[in-house]
């Protein structure tokens, strides 16, 4: 599970033990890519984005990564989907949104994923939350 998504700058997820923490996030680099990269299904490679910080990465990008990591499956978080889920990759990833009606701007679902011990995941999506949305 990433944040986001995935860095030109990440080869392997060992790099990310070499991390010293606390920091900083900048505008580029390493963290600031697995913040707030997404997954772009109509696009081969890595493209910058529109919103000037980070990139977006096509299905063979998720591919190459997974492969290379002895990993089946990506998931990550932090871009509004409607339907609280939305796989991409070619079903080797889901992004996951966990906040129903965000902000109360967007009419979307939320879900949340879960994996049983076979690894076999399970999907749980709902429209309301059990918190209080903040008035404006």
């Amino acid at each position: 599970c990433v944040s986001s998504g995935l860095s030109p700058k990440l080869d392997d997820l060992g790099e990310l033990r070499k991390l010293q923490r606390p920091l900083e996030v900048g505008s580029d680099g390493l963290v600031c890519d697995l913040l707030w990269s997404d997954p772009e299904d109509h696009q081969t490679g890595w493209r910058e984005m529109d919103k000037g910080v980070s990139y977006t990465y096509g299905p063979d990008v998720v591919d190459e990564f997974l492969k290379k990591n002895h990993l089946d499956f990506m998931v990550r978080g932090t871009q509004v989907v409607e339907e609280g889920y939305e796989f991409f990759a070619d079903g080797k990833g889901v992004s996951i949104f966990t906040f129903p009606d965000f902000l109360g701007e967007f009419n979307n679902k939320a879900s949340v994923i879960s994996f049983d011990q076979q690894l076999q995941q399970s999907l749980h999506t709902f429209e309301e939350s059990m918190l209080p949305v903040p008035s404006k």
